[in-house]
């Protein structure tokens, strides 16, 4: 890219985070909270301002958007893609970003609640980010980098093509998604409309990090029927779906197959959410693992333990519903290994030693990559994500820029 080029995602940074749009587990709407299309609106604003006359936005939310090809070659077109959503996990509303110019290794107390600590010890990459500027929210809320950095990184990786039109490329599409960190991302996205060959999600995490592996994942759904009696008169009756869930809960193993004591390729089974009453009562799982077939023993090992306490109650049942969420995407990749090489080549381009990682969770393109768009996944330079110490440096973000840049001139040339 050009040397003098003066990058623009960190004030689009600056600006996105600002506007709240968090999304929510518990809405049936799509998408799941009206103002995540807020970003929309401001996201279809700018593409229209730097020139991108057919960017769209969608019923809901969706936004879509072309760069032209301005070579004669026959390249396959590319999508790059990011979610405008950020975790329930925390607040998201009223971000206040601070740049801390040249880090200099030392803690940072965030002023807004000072318990809120970012530590070196704490975070190891932090080592790497001595002399730099490290944006970070002021302690009540998150930062917004998952995943409105990659937002940026790709509005910026256009306003570079746009401004220099001697720079060749293919047909460049662009998808903003609403609902990811719920796992709703592309529930209905037009691949149609979208008519992209291969795809690059922006939505990752260390420097120079590709990811071509994710979980495989279902969710699974405990339903339990107990027997409910007045409690006055219940001895003998009474059968409580609550406790009897509790004592499934409890049955778990205790040192294995669980986030808490996993790592690496480990899968587990993740109780998220309990609700019920006496006579009812509703536990929710997910189950991952990186292997798809392990998902049924872990599955299999859910019914089992389930139906072991139910046979110390005689008159309650359970049922256990399994709902596919999505698929390693390396099953797909491998397929078409070209788009994971050419992503480790921008990033050598870019002055980055490339580190090829497994994601202990998925993206939108995990669905993606079996809806027909191959989708690594590429670096923001995030970190702590989901959590009010949340971090990003300027240095990063740029090197993502520049990532995305040299991948679109790499299609370009091999084409």
């Amino acid at each position: 890219m050009k040397k003098d080029y003066a990058f623009t995602a960190i004030e689009r940074f600056l600006r996105y985070v600002r506007i709240d749009t968090q999304s929510d587990p518990e809405s049936n709407t799509f998408p799941s909270t009206e103002k995540q299309k807020n970003l929309s609106r401001l996201l279809l604003k700018e593409l229209h301002e730097m020139g991108i006359s057919d960017a769209e936005m969608d019923e809901y939310g969706y936004i879509y958007a072309t760069l032209p090809a301005n070579t004669d070659k026959e390249v396959p077109v590319i999508c790059f893609c990011s979610h405008m959503d950020t975790s329930p996990d925390s607040s998201g509303k009223d971000v206040k970003p601070i740049i801390h110019h040249q880090y200099d290794g030392k803690d940072i107390a965030l002023p807004d609640d000072p318990k809120q600590v970012l530590r070196l010890s704490e975070h190891p990459d932090l080592a790497e980010q001595i002399g730099h500027d490290l944006i970070t929210a002021s302690g009540k809320t998150l930062l917004g980098a998952d995943n409105k950095a990659g937002l940026s990184e790709i509005m910026d990786m256009l306003h570079y093509f746009i401004a220099h039109p001697e720079e060749k490329h293919g047909k460049i599409r662009i998808l903003f998604t609403p609902d990811e960190e719920i796992g709703r991302g592309v529930n209905h996205v037009d691949m149609q409309k979208l008519g992209a060959e291969y795809g690059y999600t922006v939505d990752g995490e260390k420097r120079g990090s590709i990811e071509d592996e994710t979980f495989s994942a279902d969710a699974a759904i405990l339903t339990i029927y107990g027997r409910s009696a007045h409690p006055g008169f219940a001895k003998g009756k009474l059968e409580n779906a609550v406790k009897i869930a509790a004592d499934i809960l409890s049955a778990l193993p205790k040192d294995r197959l669980s986030p808490e004591t996993t790592e690496g390729k480990e899968g587990f089974i993740h109780p998220t959410s309990i609700q019920g009453q006496a006579e009812k009562a509703i536990v929710k799982f997910i189950i991952r693992d990186f292997e798809t077939a392990k998902l049924k023993e872990k599955e299999e090992l859910l019914r089992q333990i389930a139906d072991e306490v139910l046979s110390r109650y005689p008159n309650s049942k359970c049922e256990l519903e399994i709902v596919e969420q999505y698929r390693n995407m390396k099953e797909i990749l491998d397929q078409h290994p070209q788009v994971v090489e050419y992503a480790v080549e921008a990033i050598r381009r870019a002055g980055m030693t490339p580190i090829r990682s497994s994601i202990r969770g998925g993206t939108d393109g995990s669905r993606l990559s079996f809806m027909g768009l191959p989708c690594p996944n590429i670096f923001t330079g995030g970190h702590a994500f989901h959590s009010k110490i949340e971090w990003i440096t300027v240095q990063d973000m740029q090197k993502a820029v520049e990532t995305l840049i040299e991948l679109v001139k790499i299609w370009e040339e091999k084409s």
